[in-house]
């Protein structure tokens, strides 16, 4: 389905809950977010009728996320759900990979087929601090046992930041030299109460690309690895992987976006920078509507969606944090 601005709308980004065994400094504030209770919560059904509605729609690409989606029970028997969604021909992930190293064979078997993982630092000190306690070494592991299961191409996020991580950009970019590894570089934006902390610490993307190209070579353009997301790739001499751009802040890619946001308690965003939302849980828990009547709500959905976002001219949501939209 095509919406106002005749942009065709066939990914869907899923929040399977709001709980998360880290606490990112750009995604929650200091003293985190209260979880929603279970109940409350999409049930694993509920989802896949959602996921079933969408492809009437003309929905065939899905990605997991949270929260953390790994620290739900029933992960991978959802996937196996949804891979048998006739319509349904990606389904992604994303994670800390802190739980995935010992199921991400597991996963892979169920139908993930690749993962896009966070990873803002090589330094564990540094990895502490931005996650609030997190540890290093089992991000790696989670990597590694990615690579390993055949989760490719295995992307990496990152998020630079003023002041904090942008000594590493060099760093993080060699990671691509002698790796299947993909790296995206994403421009910080302030998203929720979360603002005050992320507040002068964006990087624009041209001035890692500087960095990078100083120090390491040219940067050459690349074909994207997988799928038909905003980055723009490029890729070092003879390096293995890739390095992507994602430059939400500095020239944003509203004019492609194909994505629509269902947050874990039911809520279907248009777009990540606008809190409007469609309440499909209600229907379809206490009203009893079935895939037409979800799907109808859906194109709802669609019909809001705005041209572009505006953060650049001050937008905020107040409403949630990251973690509670779904990243």
């Amino acid at each position: 389905m095509r919406d106002t601005y005749q942009r065709e709308i066939n990914y869907l980004r899923v929040s399977i809950t709001d709980r998360c065994n880290l606490r990112c400094v750009y995604c929650m504030p200091p003293g985190g977010v209260k979880s929603t209770p279970h109940d409350q919560v999409l049930r694993m059904e509920e989802i896949e009728t959602i996921i079933r509605a969408a492809t009437l729609i003309g929905v065939k690409k899905i990605r997991l996320t949270g929260g953390e989606p790994l620290v739900r029970k029933g992960l991978e028997g959802l996937v196996r759900r949804i891979s048998n969604i006739p319509g349904i021909d990606d389904i992604t992930l994303t994670t800390n990979a802190l739980l995935l190293a010992s199921r991400a064979a597991a996963l892979k078997e169920a139908g993930i087929k690749r993962v896009n993982i966070s990873l803002d630092t090589l330094r564990p000190d540094r990895y502490r601090e931005i996650t609030r306690g997190g540890n290093l070494a089992g991000a790696w592991e989670g990597i590694q046992a990615a690579i390993s299961a055949g989760l490719h191409p295995v992307k990496l996020n990152t998020v630079i930041m003023r002041g904090f991580n942008e000594d590493e950009i060099v760093a993080l970019a060699r990671l691509t030299l002698h790796r299947p590894l993909h790296i995206r570089f994403i421009e910080l934006m302030p998203i929720g109460s979360s603002n005050e902390w992320a507040s002068g610490r964006y990087v624009p993307s041209e001035e890692i690309m500087a960095q990078i190209s100083a120090r390491l070579g040219p940067l050459l353009p690349a074909t994207k690895p997988s799928g038909d997301g905003p980055a723009k790739y490029y890729r070092l001499k003879d390096s293995e992987g890739t390095i992507g751009f994602i430059t939400s802040m500095s020239d944003h890619f509203c004019k492609n976006c194909n994505r629509l946001r269902l947050t874990s308690i039911g809520g279907l965003r248009p777009c990540l920078y606008d809190s409007r939302e469609i309440d499909l849980k209600t229907p379809l828990r206490e009203e009893g509507a079935g895939l037409k009547e979800i799907a109808d709500l859906m194109m709802d959905a669609i019909a809001l969606k705005p041209d572009r976002h505006h953060m650049l001219e001050g937008w905020r949501d107040g409403r949630r944090v990251m973690s509670q939209i779904g990243g």
